[in-house]
């Protein structure tokens, strides 16, 4: 499996090749943002490790830059630990976020977390619910055989519920989930994605009838409303 490291710190890259290496992944390196943009179009990298303060591009910026062609796992690896920048990070399309200074186990631990569900990607089934087709496997929206062009935070918040079709997914699960952390609080950012989900995917999005708000809970997505 093959990892693009980008990060401008030598010292970093340097112990990272050596260990990555030693449990069995190629690493390519890019010093700043723009090496790693080119870098991912050139290398095809399974998985990306990025940092956010890069010289050229910002780690910020790569990610909106990946995300225009490349649906490669990116995973932030960064000193800053603000939950801002976590939730923007995450927001822009990076798939998990860890901390500076980590402990390599988790590092590798969230490596192969991504790599099981990368590799088990194909066997992933589509849901379907109305006029609407969720393929989980291609990340794909469409409805009425259209393309619905979904934010990252979008597809997260339904991809979640269409693995759970018929359950109620409360708040707080899908903020964690989302945002993959305990400590974000939802200040109306669940009822503002939910309300662009129903209004891409809902027949009538002021009287839902698949994607449900359970009062004081949380959401739940029905298949078949009869």
């Amino acid at each position: 499996m093959k990892i693009l490291l980008a990060d401008d710190d030598p010292q970093l890259v340097r112990a990272l090749r050596i260990t990555l290496a030693a449990h069995g992944y190629e690493v390519v390196a890019a010093p700043d943002g723009a090496a790693a943009v080119a870098m991912a179009a050139q290398a095809h990298p399974d998985i990306i490790l990025l940092d956010l303060g890069m010289p050229r591009l910002d780690g910020m910026q790569v990610i909106e830059a990946l995300r225009g062609w490349t649906s490669a796992p990116i995973i932030v690896v960064s000193g800053r630990t603000g939950s801002a920048d976590k939730v923007d990070a995450l927001d822009a399309g990076a798939d998990d976020y860890v901390t500076k200074p980590f402990q390599i186990d988790e590092l590798l631990a969230r490596l192969r977390a991504l790599s099981r569900r990368r590799g088990g990607a194909a066997s992933e089934p589509m849901v379907i619910f109305g006029d609407v087709t969720v393929d989980l496997s291609a990340r794909a929206v469409t409805r009425a055989g259209t393309r619905v062009h979904l934010t990252p935070t979008e597809w997260r918040m339904l991809e979640f519920l269409a693995r759970n079709p018929g359950a109620l997914v409360t708040r707080q699960t899908l903020l964690k989930e989302i945002w993959a952390s305990e400590n974000v609080q939802d200040s109306g950012y669940l009822r503002l994605y939910m309300s662009q989900l129903r209004r891409k995917l809902e027949p009538d999005p002021s009287h839902p009838v698949h994607l449900l708000t359970e009062s004081g809970m949380g959401y739940r997505l029905v298949l078949d409303p009869a």
